[in-house]
């Protein structure tokens, strides 16, 4: 076994270079800043204290980094993670409680155990059931909810509960617009121009710190014009402490359903981000190497008081569009956040919340691939549906659920193009020829079946060269039907097979049954 194997980031560390560690540097740092609030507000949303949110931004997010694929992914705490999570450890314990807490910890390690074996067991591979269709349309429908989730910051309506989709989110927006705070508008209205035009005029530059901390002085200067604009929550923080988990059979067992669910939607969220980001970076993604380094950072961070995490989208995109070079930007942006916790507290805290919402709104904006959505248009239309059902369903269910929805639509597009493979029909004298293109399985063999008993031939001949698989149900489909013929005084031939399908068909090769097999 060689060292990267153990150690993947040995693969691109060294080419590593000063000005690249530079850049990394501080595509962290602008990822530290919008990690911190988000870190904070989703650890509330678990039901655990603030400082739990920070915890799940450092040590996990390190570990990831280093031993994952992606070189733009970056994970921590997420919305969806933390609800699913509060939903299910609060019927066993008191949120907030130190009980709560130990098994909030104890099933991020049992669902990062779940998501390592996946890897372990090169199960990875399943993330190429999510299409790329469902990439765009997931990519698209996150774009929004996120956006939309961003809006009441924007507004200044900072006070509206969240809502689990998009449309309750909308429908609720909708009944609270007569309250909306014009400063707060102003202040984002600042963050994206300033943010557009450093864009424009000095591309180099990291457009988007620029303008947050334009926008913070703005505030600072003006408090009699921004004084009721919202401001980031005031913290206290700490490095990571070092938990002891209880590893007591009972709560293991109780866990133990909801950490397979909750490590299943991790991966299932985490590679489709990674999936996205690689499409648009050209890099090549090792699922199975990057559901490791995912279970891995669970594993670990579960020991530093890390809850569960997985792929953040919003981070992730702004460290491709910054122009991260490495992982180590990810590693860089967990170092940031340790950093702030311990000395920076008191300069987060007057970030407005507005200026955060801004920024998010101009990563969302560089999410949507409109290039990609009219290839898919003029390429295949079913794929098209697919990518619109799935960005539908990111808007009306939940995020994760959306995702799967998306996987269950291509399968069935798939299942119904591959349950009717291509035939075409020939004459070769007295000859019926079938040329059959694609596998002969389960989902197929009515439909050749019924191909096989519409002709009426003396000799039918099956041309097999296309045929790349061939399943149990194929197998018995085609001697059922030879020995059918053969009681009419008909023969059904079978010719240039290629090797591992003939393998199949010897192996229940009946003398009865007047199968002959071609070369």
């Amino acid at each position: 076994m060689r060292p990267s194997d153990l150690f993947p980031f040995l693969r691109w560390l060294p080419s590593t270079t000063y000005r690249s560690l530079g850049c990394d540097a501080l595509v962290g740092l602008t990822g530290a800043i919008l990690a911190l609030p988000q870190s904070i507000a989703y650890a509330l949303i678990a039901g655990l204290p603030a400082e739990y949110g920070l915890y799940a931004a450092v040590v996990p997010v390190i570990v990831a980094c280093l031993w994952g694929s992606s070189r733009h992914l970056i994970g921590g705490p997420t919305a969806a993670i933390s609800v699913v999570l509060f939903a299910s450890v609060s019927p066993l314990a008191l949120p907030g409680s130190g009980d709560y807490i130990g098994l909030v910890l104890l099933l991020t390690f049992l669902a990062g155990a779940f998501q390592w074996l996946l890897g372990a067991l090169r199960f990875g591979s399943l993330a190429n059931f999510v299409s790329q269709s469902v990439v765009l349309g997931f990519t698209l429908g996150a774009a929004l909810v996120i956006a939309l989730g961003q809006v009441p910051n924007l507004l200044g309506l900072a006070n509206l509960e969240g809502r689990a989709t998009a449309l309750q989110s909308t429908q609720q927006l909708a009944g609270h617009l007569g309250e909306m705070h014009w400063p707060s508008l102003l202040v984002a209205a600042v963050t994206l121009a300033v943010a557009v035009l450093v864009r424009s005029l000095w591309p180099r530059l990291p457009a988007l710190l620029i303008a947050i901390a334009g926008a913070s002085l703005l505030v600072v200067l003006l408090p009699g014009t921004f004084g009721r604009v919202a401001l980031v929550p005031p913290f206290i923080g700490s490095l990571p402490p070092l938990a002891n988990l209880q590893l007591d059979f009972e709560d293991l067992l109780r866990l133990l359903p909801s950490a397979v669910a909750c490590g299943l939607l991790g991966l299932v969220t985490s590679l489709s981000i990674a999936r996205a980001l690689a499409r648009q970076s050209g890099q090549a993604l090792d699922a199975n190497l990057e559901t490791r380094g995912q279970g891995l950072s669970n594993l670990i961070g579960a020991w530093f008081s890390g809850y569960l995490s997985a792929g953040s989208f919003t981070r992730s995109a702004l460290n491709l569009q910054a122009g991260a070079t490495s992982p180590l930007a990810g590693v860089f942006s967990a170092i940031w956040v340790a950093l702030f916790a311990l000395l920076g507290a008191h300069l987060i805290a007057h970030i407005p919340l507005p200026a955060m919402a801004a920024s998010i709104l101009l990563i969302c904006w560089g999410l949507v691939d409109i290039r990609g959505i009219r290839q898919l248009w003029r390429v295949s239309r079913s794929e098209f549906v697919v990518m619109t059902l799935t960005c539908a369903a990111t808007l009306l269910l939940e995020l994760q659920t959306a995702i799967y929805a998306g996987v269950l639509a291509s399968l069935f597009f798939y299942l119904k193009r591959t349950s009717q493979p291509r035939v075409m029909q020939a004459r070769e004298g007295e000859d019926e020829v079938l040329r059959i293109e694609g596998s002969i399985f389960f989902g197929a063999c009515p439909y050749l079946q019924r191909l096989i008993q519409r002709s009426q031939a003396a000799r039918l001949v099956l041309d097999a060269h296309h045929v790349n698989f061939i399943d149990y149900a194929g197998v018995s489909l085609l001697h059922d039907e030879a020995r059918r013929l053969g009681g009419e005084g008909r023969c059904l031939v079978l010719r240039r097979a290629r090797p591992q399908v003939e393998r199949e068909l010897r192996k229940l090769e009946d003398s009865r049954s007047g199968l002959v097999i071609e070369g």
